[in-house]
């Protein structure tokens, strides 16, 4: 595309002269020759100071919102806003493009699940998936931007952390599938209550046309919200086990190994097939079943579903297993932490043998329902059968109460750490899981196998 061609669909002032580009970077450190430099605006950053510098890298022109002092021959689209411009350039790559697109969020299971289509995508198609936690309204922008024609199918996760971002995105995407996994008051902080989360999610059912597909979770309370919001598109539903009777995909037969694997009855409107993955967790379960839920109103068989399960890897900070020093074993649930995902959590320390250990950092974004919840993790725990519970901060502190008298509160993370190292055995598990900003990751490393 030309600057000048872009100029005539997004509009703004074309400074200098016309210049053809196939790539958008929106970052000087990575930005290719040739490359058009998109100057992304925020609170802490100006990417109008770097067009300049971009140019004399070799970009081949800048999209900005200030007519900056150029150097001969540069060009730039001035715009009211980048991101914006940002957002519909990706539309038009997503309007060249004849992939289905799948758009997936909730507020637990997404990356996940986005795996699971993923893997289940790349067998013998040509799939572009959201990499790590690109899910805000830059990366999914910045992912649709590396559609080609060689992709037949673009997996999309989207994430929020306030009213209208995931409208942003999925406006931008146009899926043909749309995937809520579930609400939940996980971070409650930027919606305000639980109904604000609710109707947050809903926002990328908004985003698909009348023939696109919504799928939903049958299990999930808030469900007829978003079945009403859907109105006359098709409504597709997953379940867990199916007790309502109104899920076209859902399992049963389900058998937990010892070694963390799970093996299941995967029920569709194929027909039934068993399923095995080594994924930690029974709630896993359910992530499988919406994730085959999309693939296969996307075009999948169930055979490519149960094989692409089948391959899935845990995936780092994600209820991951790993070897620990002096023969411990570690399971890595460091990337982020809400009540739910701390139950499922839970669920999968007491099914390991020996001393178990619930190594925990706080849950933020939980505004005024943060102690509420903090005990209620405490509580769980303790009937759980959990031995002792490690906490690494005062946030804690109604967690630990809650848990009982075989809980430990620590000043600070080296001194968890330190307590931690001095127990490491071969017959100790700890769960090591809180909030990403409570940074368990680094709990995590220093208890690994070197």
């Amino acid at each position: 595309m030309t600057l000048s061609q872009l100029k005539n669909e997004i509009g703004g002032e074309l400074h200098g002269p016309d210049v053809e580009f196939s790539t958008v970077s929106t970052d000087t450190r990575v930005l290719q020759k040739g490359d058009l430099y998109l100057a992304l605006c925020g609170e802490n950053f100006d990417g109008n100071k770097f067009v300049v510098d971009a140019i004399r890298k070799g970009a081949c022109g800048a999209i900005s919102t200030e007519a900056v002092g150029l150097p001969d021959g540069g060009s730039v689209l001035v715009v009211q806003d980048t991101h914006e411009a940002l957002g519909k350039i990706a539309s038009l790559n997503r309007l060249r493009s004849d992939s289905k697109v799948v758009a997936l969020t909730g507020s637990q299971g997404k990356t996940t699940v986005k795996e699971m289509i993923g893997s289940i995508f790349g067998l013998g198609e040509n799939a572009l998936i959201t990499e790590a936690n690109l899910n805000n309204t830059i990366g999914v922008p910045l992912t649709m931007l590396q559609i080609s024609s060689e992709h037949t199918r673009v997996v999309l996760e989207m994430g929020a952390n306030s009213p209208g971002e995931i409208a942003f995105s999925v406006n931008a995407a146009k899926p043909d599938i749309a995937l809520i996994t579930n609400a939940n008051a996980a971070h409650i902080e930027g919606f305000g209550s639980l109904q604000g989360i609710v109707e947050a999610k809903g926002e990328i059912i908004d985003g698909l046309s009348d023939e696109g597909t919504v799928v939903l979770n049958a299990d999930d309370e808030n469900c007829v919200q978003w079945i009403d919001r859907a109105a006359n598109r098709k409504k597709v539903f997953f379940s867990y086990i199916n007790e309502a009777g109104s899920a076209e995909y859902f399992a049963s037969e389900i058998e937990m190994a010892e070694d963390g694997a799970v093996k299941f009855n995967l029920n569709t409107p194929e027909g039934s097939k068993v399923t095995s993955m080594f994924l930690l967790g029974e709630h896993n379960v359910m992530n499988a079943v919406s994730a085959a839920a999309v693939a296969m109103e996307a075009g999948a068989t169930l055979d490519d579903v149960s094989a692409g399960l089948s391959k899935l890897q845990a995936i780092e900070g994600r209820l991951c297993p790993v070897a620990g020093i002096a023969g411990s074993r570690v399971i890595d649930d460091s990337y982020n932490a809400g009540p739910d995902s701390f139950v499922a959590a839970i669920d999968v320390l007491k099914n390991c043998k020996g001393r178990r250990i619930l190594v925990a950092g706080e849950m933020r974004e939980l505004g005024d329902e943060s102690e509420k919840a903090h005990s209620f993790v405490g509580s769980y725990a303790a009937e759980a059968g959990i031995e002792e519970l490690w906490a690494s901060s005062e946030s804690c502190l109604p967690m630990t109460k809650a848990f009982g008298s075989r809980a430990r509160l620590f000043t600070n993370q080296d001194e968890l750490l330190n307590a931690c190292k001095n127990i490491a055995a071969a017959d100790v598990s700890f769960l090591i899981k809180g909030s990403r900003g409570a940074r368990m990751d680094l709990v995590v490393n220093e208890l690994r196998e070197k």
